[in-house]
């Protein structure tokens, strides 16, 4: 082989990558943020999440894309194991068709393709006729790349080296591992097979070989997803294992279907007799569709599997629990006004509860830096969301049933409460981040600072903590104490930043660290605010309804 026929053998396979992430660019263009919202409907069940995996592969050109979307949503808690195992097995469908499209001889027509692609997009003005064009331009350049590696390919089978390794990949357990390595290092599956199909369709390698070659490409898509796990959480550890896990497990059912009943690919063969590279596509497809059949059953027992391999902590347990409704979860379609508001004042105490440690873990580690509780408060926040928009969705589903006027102000009342709630934690974080700064800047804040400080938090802190119990309890009879401990802290916030003023006019306080102590004592100060809102809101119901 020449350096020439080697460049042009590279150039082919750049060419055939670069116009996969073309396409792929083009068609999540045209789709716009639909994929993520189609992944998160993915959610109802695991049938749908199954064709949900297969239709955001199609229109992303990307496996890999599509397990990584799926890793975010488990590590952000939007979507359990159990749901994302549905779609990582529609995924694997999804990825085949790319080798079913390369299976067509349209290299005599790519420079056409290309030409029309780019015309749209570069010389149309709508975004979408662009992204169309895109997606044209990427089909085109795909098919060049293909034509490129077919022309630069024909030389090595003339080449005594290049057939002495291709017969290294005679045994399977050999050509499985050759397919696994060249894909982990590509980092597509849907390219490695192309190009498996590539040297099928020269007579560079026999079907059977490409075969193996191919279940090992399977196993070897899912290192991008492992890479992408090292910065997740454990449950997005644990879907990156769940990939794997199918794979593998997908591997040892074709390899045993095949040598079992050989006569299961005479009958892929026999299904296009005239087009190896039809053969092998049609292989990487039927392998997908029988492995999702068989695995689907066993979808719980894979996902023990990963749960076991990346065991589950205490403070996981802690925040899946947090996650999760608990008194609102099921809601009988008969149910007394009386009963649903109960049960939704103890739901939202409960989310003000964890929102309230939060808010003391915050302020312990602003005082005393502690990267342990900077996470709790950042994993809090995230469960706080959650939550959020859980009961809210609950709230708004009791609104519409047929309750009193006052019992829907009430629920209407307590949404706000809930929002209210969840700004605290926002609060929580902001404070966590105001630590960080303090370290990365080096910033100093002068110990008379930190004490005011220290006095305006436990004030903002008590009123927290009382405007829960009033709620909570309905002990309203306290009001006018929290009333009064609310411009406590009001008063407090304006004296501090006075006194912080005063020091900066005498160049006795760092101007970094004062910039982050007027921040910390205005969400200190807000945090009360909203304390103040919570304690109020259901307090005075209005005697016309």
């Amino acid at each position: 082989m020449t350096v020439y026929e080697f460049f042009t053998l590279m150039g082919g396979v750049g060419l055939f990558l670069y116009g996969m992430s073309i396409m792929s660019t083009g068609l999540k263009g045209a789709a716009g943020d639909k994929m993520q919202t189609i992944l998160e409907h993915a959610t109802t069940n695991r049938y749908l999440a199954v064709f949900v995996g297969i239709l955001v592969t199609l229109l992303i050109q990307s496996s890999s894309a599509t397990d990584m979307m799926v890793i975010s949503f488990v590590n952000s808690g939007l979507m359990t194991l159990a749901q994302a195992i549905g779609v990582i097995m529609g995924a694997n469908i999804g990825t085949t068709v790319t080798a079913q499209i390369t299976a067509f001889n349209l290299g005599a027509y790519a420079p056409m393709i290309l030409f029309v692609g780019a015309v749209m997009y570069l010389f149309l003005k709508k975004n979408t006729v662009k992204y169309i064009g895109s997606i044209i331009m990427g089909f085109g350049m795909l098919f060049f790349g293909i034509a490129l590696i077919k022309q630069a390919i024909v030389p090595l089978s003339q080449s005594p080296e290049f057939i002495s390794f291709l017969s290294t990949l005679e045994h399977p357990a050999v050509a499985v591992l050759f397919g696994v390595l060249f894909t982990a290092v590509l980092q597509s599956s849907s390219s490695s097979v192309v190009i498996f199909q590539a040297f099928a369709a020269q007579g560079l390698l026999t079907f059977d070989i490409t075969v193996y070659l191919v279940i090992g490409a399977a196993i070897g898509s899912v290192a991008p997803n492992l890479l992408a796990s090292l910065t997740t959480n454990r449950n997005g550890k644990r879907t990156a294992i769940l990939n794997l896990l199918f794979n593998l497990i997908r591997a040892a059912i074709i390899i045993l279907l095949i040598n079992l009943f050989p006569p299961f690919l005479e009958f892929i063969r026999n299904l296009t007799p005239n087009s190896v590279g039809r053969q092998v596509a049609n292989a990487h497809t039927i392998f997908a569709i029988l492995a999702v059949l068989i695995e689907f059953p066993l979808a719980g027992v894979i996902v023990s599997m990963a749960k076991k391999i990346i065991p589950m902590k205490e403070e996981e347990s802690r925040q899946l629990e947090n996650r999760q409704l608990k008194y609102l979860n099921h809601l009988p379609e008969v149910l007394p006004s009386s009963v649903a508001l109960q049960q939704s004042r103890r739901e939202i105490a409960r989310m003000g509860h964890i929102t309230l440690d939060s808010i003391h873990e915050a302020i312990d580690c602003f005082f005393e830096p502690d990267e342990k509780k900077i996470e709790d408060v950042i994993e809090t926040e995230e469960s706080v969301d959650i939550l959020t928009d859980a009961i809210s969705q609950r709230l708004v589903a009791l609104r519409a049933r047929d309750y009193g006027p006052k019992d829907v102000y009430q629920l209407s009342q307590m949404m706000m409460i809930v929002s209210d709630i969840e700004r605290i934690s926002d609060h929580a974080e902001n404070i966590v981040e105001y630590a960080e700064q303090l370290q990365s800047k080096k910033a100093v804040i002068s110990e008379t600072g930190r004490n005011e400080l220290k006095r305006l938090a436990k004030a903002a802190q008590t009123s927290l903590t009382m405007a829960l119990d009033i709620f909570e309890n309905e002990k309203y009879d306290l009001l006018p104490e929290m009333e009064a401990l609310e411009q406590n802290v009001d008063d407090l916030q304006v004296e501090v930043i006075n006194n912080h003023v005063q020091r900066l006019m005498i160049v006795a306080c760092d101007p970094m660290g004062g910039v982050i102590f007027t921040d910390m004592a205005t969400n200190l100060e807000r945090c009360s605010d909203h304390a103040l809102n919570i304690a109020t809101a259901l307090a005075h119901i209005p005697e016309d309804l």
